[in-house]
């Protein structure tokens, strides 16, 4: 008889905050996210520790979705930063960076919780409204008639990604492929509720990254189709070619037993029952005038014969991942049986011809309306190709979020410096109602302010990875990185030529002040000039609605944290 061991009561952790243990872990895993961010971030190698695969990655996805964080309280604010990364496809270091830095400086005011949270939540709504506003000095309009604002989006992306390994001529031509992508997936007829299409991102590795392109329609690999530059595929009398998309087998496979028992006569064969019945549909397939098969699964190879005598093409083992794209591109209707089928589910295309790229071979359905397209995307390695999927996923969801709201935010640390003056500024001239409001004095507003600003300052220092001074000037509050090497009294307009986002130059005396320095005095409050008029180069954007939510996302998780009075542990 075993023995039993008595019940253990739970462990209960006050002010979990406080503790030596959490507060290690939160310093660690803030320097792992500053020290991935941006353009000149460093690679992390994550493993299991018992060999594997071996992730080599900058990007937040990628590092959130393989680190282990065993404490409660952080696995919150991983948690929070994944849900907004699964939402918005970017600024996930932004968050998480600025969370961390938030708690860091919050936990270090002698205030009380319940009073950071209140004033904290008021310096959003000042920020929000700030960002929202007309007057707004750190957002610009995206026009969609003109090409250079989505094109410095899309830049911005990809450089912000070292582990992809790119060059200026490759980031060039990358970033004309992923915005010509994405003008594919917009829909040419505008309804009521548009949605947009779909680019399907087509893997080949060991190829240079310049050999990537876009081309409409979607690729269907297809190792065994013969090296034809165009097929005598059956037509209708319209000229068009017509499709029937099966999501079922059609390899004649039997019954599978978890399916229940079948009672068979004597003489019967099901393997010829079932093929028969697989040739029936080919020939109602051909008597319909369909001239390409596309099935999910397998076809049986007496079928596939059959319908390439009929001059109609049969291609298998499309995948899943395809059925969405191909139903929506061709308007036909994803056949479940093989036992019914209905005129109504067939759909149609413009023509099918093959593409060969590199050792591969592809079935290219061209359609009558192109809202899904393929992107045949190259790098040098599996690990740089891994990346560089994450990073075009990302341009993609941030083109996806701006024609829904057609605003960007400036990049280069910038924002976060405007924003940051932009609060000292209002903090200090805010009515003593306001205090009475929030249910503080004004010395606690000040700290927990001052708190804010710091660390959203701290996120634009965390840009600077070589050790160079950073600068804010104190007309536009803008971010200003100096190489590093030159003492701090040099002057630095000698050392500067533009803002971190690229729209101011030092052509103006702004009078700038060490960012790491004193965080105390405000900025003149100005108003930004049209960007185009000020620099011939792109400028460095951010996503305004992924930069948004990264903040509310931000804020609204170190409060949820600053919050937690207990963790309470099972240890049985």
């Amino acid at each position: 008889m075993s023995r039993l061991e008595a019940k253990k009561p739970p462990l209960f952790i006050s002010e979990p905050l406080t503790k030596d243990a959490v507060s290690q872990s939160l310093s660690l895993l803030s320097g792992i996210f500053k020290s991935c961010y941006g353009p000149g971030g460093r690679l992390k190698q994550l493993h299991n520790g018992v060999g594997g695969y071996v992730c080599t990655t900058s990007q937040s996805s990628a590092i959130l979705g393989r680190l282990s964080v065993s404490h409660p309280a952080l696995s919150v604010l991983t948690a929070s930063v994944q849900n907004h990364i699964s939402r918005f496809g970017d600024c996930g270091l932004f968050t998480a960076i600025l969370c961390c830095s938030l708690l860091e400086n919050f936990k270090s005011l002698n205030v009380a919780s319940c009073t950071v949270i209140e004033i904290s939540k008021h310096l959003l709504s000042l920020c929000m409204d700030y960002l929202k506003s007309e007057a707004c000095g750190c957002r610009v309009s995206v026009d969609f008639s003109s090409l250079e604002t989505l094109l410095s989006l899309v830049r911005s992306v990809l450089t912000s990604k070292p582990g992809c390994m790119l060059n200026k001529p490759e980031v060039d031509h990358l970033t004309t492929l992923i915005l010509k992508a994405f003008m594919f997936t917009v829909p040419s007829h505008v309804e009521t509720n548009a949605v947009l299409g779909k680019c399907i991102i087509v893997p080949v590795k060991g190829r240079r990254v310049v050999d990537s392109k876009v081309l409409p329609g979607l690729l269907i690999e297809t190792p065994e189709i013969q090296l034809a530059k165009s097929f005598a595929v059956k037509r209708t009398c319209s000229n068009m070619i017509k499709i029937a998309l099966f999501c079922v087998s059609m390899s004649g496979d039997l019954f599978s037993p978890e399916e229940g028992t079948i009672t068979v006569h004597h003489g019967i064969s099901l393997e010829m029952s079932e093929l028969n019945q697989l040739l029936n549909v080919g020939k109602q397939l051909v008597n319909d005038e369909v001239g390409l098969v596309v099935c999910q699964k397998v076809i049986h190879p007496s079928l596939k014969q059959y319908l390439k005598e009929n001059h109609v093409i049969a291609v298998d083992r499309a995948g899943l991942s395809l059925m969405e794209p191909l139903s929506r591109m061709t308007g036909s209707k994803p056949i479940a049986s093989i036992h019914s089928l209905s005129p109504g589910c067939y759909g149609s295309l413009k023509d099918v011809c093959v593409e060969s790229f590199a050792s591969k071979h592809f079935v290219h359905l061209i359609p009558n309306d192109t809202v899904v397209c393929s992107l045949i995307l190259c790098n040098r390695n599996e690990m740089a190709w891994d990346e560089l999927k994450r990073a075009c996923e990302a341009a993609e969801h941030v083109l996806q979020l701006t024609i829904k709201e057609p605003l960007a935010l400036l990049g280069g640390g910038c924002t976060e410096t405007h924003l940051a003056s932009y609060i000292r500024h209002k903090s200090r001239s805010l009515s003593t109602s306001s205090f009475q409001d929030i249910d503080c004095s004004r010395t606690q507003y000040q700290l927990v302010a001052d708190g804010f600003c710091r660390s959203l300052e701290s996120v634009a220092c965390s840009l600077n990875h070589d050790g160079g001074e950073i600068l804010t000037d104190m007309v536009y509050g803008h971010c200003w990185f100096v190489p590093s090497g030159f003492p701090s009294v040099s002057n630095w307009s000698d050392l500067v030529s533009k803002c971190g986002c690229g729209i101011n130059g030092n052509t103006e005396n702004l009078n700038w002040r060490l960012l790491q320095g004193q965080f105390g005095s405000p900025v003149i409050q100005g108003s930004l000039k049209d960007p185009t008029a000020k620099v011939a180069d792109f400028l460095t954007l951010d996503c305004f609605a992924a930069k948004c939510s990264g903040l509310q996302v931000a804020l609204e998780t170190a409060n949820l944290i600053l919050d937690l009075s207990y963790v309470i542990e099972d240890q049985n």
